[in-house]
């Protein structure tokens, strides 16, 4: 009997897993014991062996095997069905992952059994280390049961995931592909050079004009990359300041204390936002950048709720000599989707993040100009200088080894960022982040800069007597996750007069315009019931959590509220492997 292990379809992006599934193994004949793992179950000789091969959805999604006729054994979203071929399925307790499905360690055959520690090797999470494996089965129980509104957050693929807990996590391969300090990358180069490929590919650039790294290890490591490799140290810089929603990598400090690593090693001025619209006031920016001459003017935003005028900040760029950086960290999906515009028509250099709203692993990308920079008056050409700049400021510059994991996740988003489902997801998330807007100012709070173009909404919650902390903080006892934030004219990043909301996540799991609605009403009800807690508690943050957890009637109406958010979000699907 030939057989083999295939993988099927990749699950629709944004899925639920059914129920738990058992791990299910079939006999399988094969020419020698030897060769299962190595040559993925090869037709069979007269003498043949019988070795039990395990495989689960639970590990892998959906996973089907078959002899010679398809499907004798197919296991689809958390059921497995059988035909009544020759094949016996045969439960098993324990197993463990292997690239062709799940193998159960006990039934290997003698030749690739391990000595020594094996037990350690081969034992699921959940058997070696069941007190880690309970928090982590509690953090899934917390996102499955609340509403994440945390703008800077949202639920990954299963296929990333799966990029993520491979074998791609074992090898070291630092430096670029075909350049590296290691041995045996041959695998790993292909897949880094795919992962830049897919990349270029989901912002439609000619790799003629564009290059990238896709070595960082997130947003902040990638930022810092940019300004060692295109300045010196103590180089100028000039980046929309953190109260005013800007990001702390942009080089934000206080009078008395340099509180981002970009302003301790770089000299930063800020740009400001209008106290009144809330929108970023570009004129006092071209005027401030004339005279403090920066070297790099950031255009990137970590909380504000339009689209940047990027023709404008290469206007005040050129006029000043300077390069511009666009950071897109938040709105990456949105612009890959197409519905937003997009920094690469303008930009000399672009970050990312990729696990915002381009919903792929926790990782960055940095993305730099190629060819013509300018042309003299004489005619010469002035090449850009970027590519080198760059790749070794982020190593040996900033890193060692990339996450060779984290970069297959990156090539596996980019590709799903390609595809007409994800521009339906990217415009849904912008049409929940405007409902939602909607719905809150109909329930009389002010929203800052009027409304919102992107994922995100900004509660300037000043005229209804709350703070920022807590509200934070009584939304998170009734399950919704948000974060407390400053709005403009505020003093302090610490003791804001905001919150930050977003939609990515909620979108992600399926809610769409008409859910709104209902999470318009809990954050309604919640931010009502800490005006409650505060008459009670007096100004203080500390008093506000003591009265909220031991005034029975206040607690009673806090957990009541609870129950009807975990309610109503379980209902929801959410993607990935189903319990952990």
């Amino acid at each position: 009997m030939a057989a083999s292990i295939v993988r099927a379809g990749v699950a629709p992006l944004a899925r639920s897993y059914g129920s738990p599934l058992a791990t299910v193994a079939m006999r399988l004949q094969h020419q020698r014991p030897s060769t299962v793992l190595d040559k993925h179950l090869q037709r069979p000789s007269a003498a043949s062996t019988t070795t039990t091969i395990a495989i689960g959805a639970r590990h892998f999604g959906t996973i089907s095997s078959s002899s010679s006729s398809p499907s004798s054994i197919s296991l689809l979203h958390g059921k497995a069905q059988s035909s009544p071929a020759s094949s016996e399925v045969i439960y098993q307790k324990r197993s463990i992952c292997s690239l062709s499905g799940v193998l159960n360690g006990s039934s290997l055959p003698k030749a690739s059994k391990m000595s020594g520690n094996a037990k350690l090797l081969h034992e699921n999470l959940w058997e070696s280390d069941p007190e880690l494996m309970k928090l982590i089965r509690s953090e899934k129980k917390r996102q499955i049961h609340g509403l994440e509104m945390i703008a800077s957050e949202n639920f990954t693929s299963l296929s990333v995931l799966q990029c993520l807990g491979s074998c791609l996590h074992n090898k070291y391969s630092e430096g670029l592909p075909g350049q590296r300090y290691y041995g045996g990358n041959e695998f790993i180069d292909e897949i880094e050079l795919l992962a830049q490929k897919r990349a270029l590919e989901a912002y439609g650039l000619n790799p003629e004009e564009w290059g990238c790294n896709v070595q960082p290890y997130s947003g902040s490591p990638a930022n810092f990359a940019v300004y060692t490799g295109l300045i010196e140290p103590h180089g100028r810089i000039m980046g929309l300041d953190l109260p005013d929603g800007g990001h702390l990598t942009h080089g934000f400090m206080t009078a008395t204390k340099k509180i981002s690593a970009t302003s301790i090693f770089f000299e930063s001025m800020p740009y400001k936002v209008n106290p009144v619209t809330g929108l970023i006031d570009y004129d006092k920016l071209e005027e401030s950048a004339k005279n403090f001459k920066p070297k790099i003017i950031i255009a990137g935003i970590s909380c504000y709720s339009r689209c940047l005028d990027y023709k404008r900040f290469r206007q005040i760029a050129d006029a000043n000599g300077a390069y511009l950086f666009a950071d897109m960290a938040h709105i990456s999906g949105l612009v890959a989707a197409g519905i937003i515009p997009s920094p690469f028509e303008y930009a000399d250099v672009v970050s990312t993040t990729t696990h915002k709203s381009l919903r792929g692993p926790r990782a960055g990308v940095i993305f730099f100009r190629k060819g013509v920079r300018s042309v003299k008056p004489n005619g010469d050409k002035v090449m850009y200088d970027l590519e080198a700049k760059i790749n070794g400021a982020v190593f040996p510059g900033i890193q060692g080894g990339p996450h060779n994991h984290a970069i297959a996740g990156i090539a596996t988003c980019m590709l799903q960022a390609r595809t007409p489902e994800f521009k339906d997801y990217q415009v849904q998330v912008i049409r929940n982040a405007q409902a939602l807007c909607k719905g809150l100012m109909n329930r009389g709070y002010s929203i800052s800069t009027g409304g919102t173009d992107v994922h995100l909404v900004l509660v300037d919650l000043r005229p209804a007597g709350i703070t920022g902390a807590r509200a934070e903080y009584v939304l998170e006892e009734i399950s919704i996750a948000c974060n407390k934030n400053t709005v403009p004219g505020d003093k302090s990043a610490l003791n804001p007069s905001g919150i930050r909301l977003g939609t990515p996540a909620l979108t992600t799991r399926g809610l769409v315009e008409s859910d709104m609605d209902q999470v318009v009403d809990f954050i309604d009800r919640g931010l009502k019931l800490s005006k409650e807690i505060a008459a009670v508690s007096g100004p203080k943050l500390v008093d506000f959590k003591r009265v909220l957890h031991e005034d029975a009637t206040l607690n009673a109406k806090v957990q009541t509220l609870k129950e009807e958010v975990q309610t109503y979000s379980a209902k929801y699907p959410m993607p990935g492997y189903e319990d952990f």
